[in-house]
């Protein structure tokens, strides 16, 4: 019986992510915008809203972690040398 109800069940997982609230132009423009820009999160949002007014912060952040473009890469020589806590 167990081998009947798993074989009728179908997966909810996709083939392949994708947004349901943004159209794949959509995902285009961030993308692009991002990698050519790299601004931050914030920033990129209030940039890029104008042009797609239905665009969340959460969605953008979605978006951004689909593509593996979620973290800005680290620029030698902005940090400060990290110091020892002295006791």
């Amino acid at each position: 019986m167990a081998e009947t109800q798993l074989a009728g069940r179908s997966t909810t997982t996709p083939k392949e992510p994708r947004s349901t609230a943004l159209s794949i132009e959509d995902e285009a423009i961030i993308i692009a915008f991002r990698r050519h820009t790299l601004l931050p999160l914030d920033d990129c949002l209030y940039a890029v809203q104008p042009t797609i007014p239905h665009l969340t912060r959460s969605s953008l952040r979605r978006c951004l972690q689909r593509h593996g473009i979620s973290q800005l890469p680290n620029v030698d020589g902005e940090k400060p040398s990290k110091k020892k806590f002295k006791v």
